[in-house]
């Protein structure tokens, strides 16, 4: 069964940092760009980086530009996100997802991506 699964949320303060995980089993991740996508409540589901299949370009919403660092280890069929000086306003429920390409086009867009994992909730609050 084809499957992402993302861990790594949590609960964490203003200005801490988490590092969110999207592993794949039943497949591999070498052949595709991965989106990573967050969600608030009552909101769309919004692009937030993307990452090629060899790790050699990356994408970043202006929102997280500079904060935010995509990565991947195809070793172990993982694509990582970490966040730095996290603010409440990236409160939501972060998603990994697999674009049928290679490569990037900008900030993902949802329509684009297949593969959705579960999702994993981050919240920041003092």
């Amino acid at each position: 069964q084809l499957q992402l699964v993302e861990s790594g949320g949590g609960l964490v303060q203003p200005g801490g940092s988490l590092r969110l995980s999207c592993a794949a089993s039943g497949f591999t991740l070498d052949y595709y760009a991965i989106g990573w996508f967050r969600q608030a409540p009552g909101k769309e589901r919004d692009g937030v980086s993307c990452i090629s299949s060899s790790g050699g370009s990356t994408r970043y919403a202006d929102s997280v530009k500079g904060r935010f660092t995509i990565s991947r280890d195809n070793a172990k069929n993982t694509v990582y996100l970490q966040m730095n000086s996290l603010k409440a306003e990236d409160t939501a429920v972060y998603y990994c997802a697999t674009r049928a390409y290679a490569y990037c086009l900008g900030v993902p867009l949802r329509r684009d991506f297949g593969s959705w994992g579960q999702g994993t909730q981050v919240t920041v609050s003092s």
